[in-house]
């Protein structure tokens, strides 16, 4: 029998599952680790609420996670409950599925003042993530900063500008929900540091500007290049760029028709913001394209900012024993080879690239990966869940199980707002309490 460990249970980590148990049928157990008591990593807590469908992979997931060889250990933090070293000497193979969770952060003067936050913690707020559920952001200014050229930054322009009504079938959180409500933000501006050819948003993401309810999208006619030279773009990018050239064509007296404006300033870049506690201003470096790169032409100039979010990336979070490469915000390894028996895939190997099918194809290659190191290696035996759960029992661990969490999510549905498939826990606490009531 094959143990394998998988820490992380998103979609990386399950697509690393469902590999294994293809790969090895009833010679493998999987245990797929996770430090909350829910399952999912981003489908839960990073997609946009208003995203349905894109959530709706996870039932992939809940068919493996039921299959006889995969288990579901929830509750359990890596680092903190067990150590890397301990699941090594119990399981064959051990694999870091843990994603990207934290902000890269933008270096400059002011990144500390109150109200400029990272996407991360911004989404995961609107999201019911535990660990941003008391962000509480202030949303009582007129004038939202976004800065990164994204669809991450899409999703946060999206979030908000929507109306009331527009949130109708997402699962937003009660508490985002009702902030954003009496949110008084009247302009949202997206800066990006280059040009509408090099944007990383997608043109059904981009679209979705065009079509709220009390907000208009505007691009500055000058920030466009020539349209004959949009036919050298690959199609994907070609439609995003389309979609910008539809915002900048919309006629002033249009945009006046709504409360909200979402204004993109292209080719600018952040220097500073500048306030005395809260961020009031973000001062900006208008940048010019050369070989493709950004660089800056000295010209500065402010926007006003009540809120910023910064949405610029992520890094993946260091775990004590394991090689990282901090330049690259990723655990070191060479195509997913960390040190004998430790692996990593999806962006933990990677870094933040790819959509969330980039992963499964990631997992299927790493199995691979240890199929080929297993079958020429000199196994010892290892005790794998059950050495595992002796040391839990030891510890006083309260791991939830898939069935567990079953019950989490139908508590979540049964407190679900009118027109809301759920109103999530966002904390420990109460999705233990909907699992044990009388503990």
């Amino acid at each position: 029998m094959l143990h394998i460990a998988i820490i992380g249970s998103g979609p990386a980590g399950y697509y690393t599952a469902e590999a294994a148990a293809k790969e090895w049928g009833e010679d493998v157990r999987v245990d797929v680790f996770d430090a909350l008591p829910v399952p999912y990593g981003l489908i839960r807590s990073g997609v946009a609420p208003d995203h349905q469908s894109i959530k709706g992979v996870s039932r992939r997931y809940e068919k493996t996670a039921f299959s006889d060889n995969v288990r579901f250990v929830g509750n359990v933090r890596i680092g903190k409950d067990v150590s890397i070293e301990e699941l090594q000497k119990l399981y064959d193979a051990v694999v870091l599925a843990t994603g990207a969770p934290q902000d890269r952060t933008l270096d400059i003067p002011g990144n500390d003042l109150r109200n400029v936050i990272g996407s991360a913690a911004f989404v995961g707020w609107y999201n019911g993530h535990p660990q941003f559920a008391d962000l509480a952001p202030n949303l009582a200014g007129r004038h939202a900063v976004v800065i990164g050229m994204g669809n991450v930054a899409l999703d946060v322009a999206r979030i908000l500008a929507k109306s009331e009504a527009e949130f109708t079938g997402s699962d937003i959180v009660a508490h985002a929900f009702d902030a954003l409500r009496q949110s008084e933000i009247e302009r949202i501006t997206i800066v990006g540091r280059r040009g509408p050819y090099q944007i990383q948003m997608t043109p059904k993401e981009l679209g979705e500007l065009g079509e709220l309810e009390r907000a208009t999208p505007h691009v500055a006619q000058a920030d466009l290049p020539p349209e004959e030279e949009d036919a050298i773009l690959e199609p994907g990018l070609r439609k995003s760029v389309a979609h910008l050239r539809q915002f900048a064509a919309i006629p002033d007296s249009e945009r006046g028709t709504k409360p909200i404006v979402i204004d993109f300033a292209m080719f600018a870049s952040p220097t500073a913001f500048l306030g005395d506690d809260t961020v009031a201003e973000v001062e900006l470096e208008r940048t010019g394209l050369v070989e493709g790169r950004a660089v800056g032409t000295g010209e500065t100039f402010r926007l006003p900012a009540d809120l910023v979010v910064t949405c610029i990336g992520y890094r993946t979070s260091p775990i004590e024993g394991v090689p990282f490469d901090e330049r690259a915000g990723r655990f070191a390894n060479e195509d997913g080879r960390i040190l004998p028996g430790l692996y990593c895939v999806g962006w933990a190997r990677r870094g933040p690239t790819g959509t969330i099918g980039t992963n499964r194809p990631d997992g299927y290659a790493l199995i691979e990966k240890i199929a080929s190191d297993f079958d020429s290696a000199d196994r010892k035996k290892k005790e794998g869940r059950a050495g595992f759960d002796r040391m839990a029992a030891k510890r006083g661990l309260k791991i939830v199980t898939f069935q567990e969490w079953k019950r989490i999510e139908e508590a979540e549905a049964a407190a679900a707002r009118d027109g809301s498939p759920r109103e999530k826990f966002v904390d420990v606490e109460a999705m233990m309490q909907a699992i044990r009531p009388s503990a």
